[in-house]
């Protein structure tokens, strides 16, 4: 499976092509003048392939890009060359969407995201999400009881992108049964929403719980997360959907995401409060 394209080399790849467009160059031009085939040039500012920094300087000098530009432009494509850690585990275990969907995660600024089967997986103890991959190893026999432990340890890693230096922004809509559906034992359900009442006080992370009783909001059988990036280099980035449901799951960046932005807003505004989030759900944990 090819290496899922990350923001950095989708940032790259459009900058260039805005760079290339500012001096009124075809890519057939830069082709020739570089010896490259037109076709490198089409895939590498649509971020269909990598590109070395020798090269992007190339392009940078043919473009006469100089100083404080030019250096962030190399530093951003010296970092695009780098393999991301999730690239060990898309070779045999995760499949391309969900790979592609992690390399956008790690470098997203925020996450608007609900679920409506179990708790996100950026929020889930081991032992949930052991019980979470074991179900579905049990219920499709797609992989092996070393493959579910390999799934627990890409789902433990992703998790760090709520503690880094700049953590990741997440909001998250839970769907109130959420907290009633029992996955493990009586045990596994009170020491993971226990840990949710303590990730929930974490100044980057927003809970919300939406009540079954709740009315006049839409009905989705399928969880999504959208992804959203701050602009770099004069380039913006789209917002992101990943859609996550029994039978497949996919990545969007079309006009579909606007839509369920609107959804998601509606959700968050006609659920509970972050603090009465928190009491609803230790209301659950007092209940196990």
């Amino acid at each position: 499976m090819a290496a899922a394209p990350s923001v950095r080399r989708r940032r790259l790849g459009a900058e260039l092509r805005r760079l290339r467009a500012r001096r009124d160059l075809t890519a057939d031009h830069v082709a020739a003048l570089l010896d490259w085939s037109p076709s490198k040039i089409s895939r590498v500012e649509t971020a269909r392939i990598g590109i070395s920094v020798s090269d992007v300087r190339l392009l940078l000098d043919l473009y006469e890009v100089a100083g404080q530009h030019k250096s962030e432009l190399l530093a951003l494509a010296d970092a695009a060359t780098r393999r991301g850690w999730w690239a060990r585990y898309a070779k045999d275990l995760i499949f391309a969407e969900f790979a592609a969907y992690v390399a956008l995660e790690d470098e997203a600024d925020s996450a608007a995201n609900h679920v409506t089967y179990n708790i996100p997986g950026l929020l889930q103890i081991e032992e949930y999400a052991y019980h979470i991959i074991e179900g579905g190893r049990s219920a499709f026999q797609g992989i092996s009881a070393a493959q579910a432990d390999r799934l627990v340890e890409v789902r433990m890693r992703r998790q760090q992108i709520l503690y880094r230096e700049h953590p990741l922004d997440f909001s998250s809509v839970l769907d109130e049964s959420v907290l009633m559906r029992s996955i493990g034992n009586r045990g596994t359900m009170r020491r993971q929403l226990t840990k949710l009442i303590e990730l929930a006080e974490m100044p980057n992370i927003e809970l919300r719980i939406h009540p079954l009783k709740a009315a006049h909001v839409p009905v989705f059988n399928e969880s999504f997360t959208i992804l959203n990036f701050l602009p770099a280099h004069d380039v913006n980035f789209p917002e992101v959907l990943f859609i996550d449901s029994v039978q497949s799951a996919e990545v969007l960046d079309t006009d579909i995401t606007r839509h369920y932005r609107l959804a998601w807003e509606s959700f968050k505004s006609s659920s509970l409060s972050p603090q009465k989030s928190r009491d609803r759900i230790a209301e659950a944990v007092k209940e196990l």
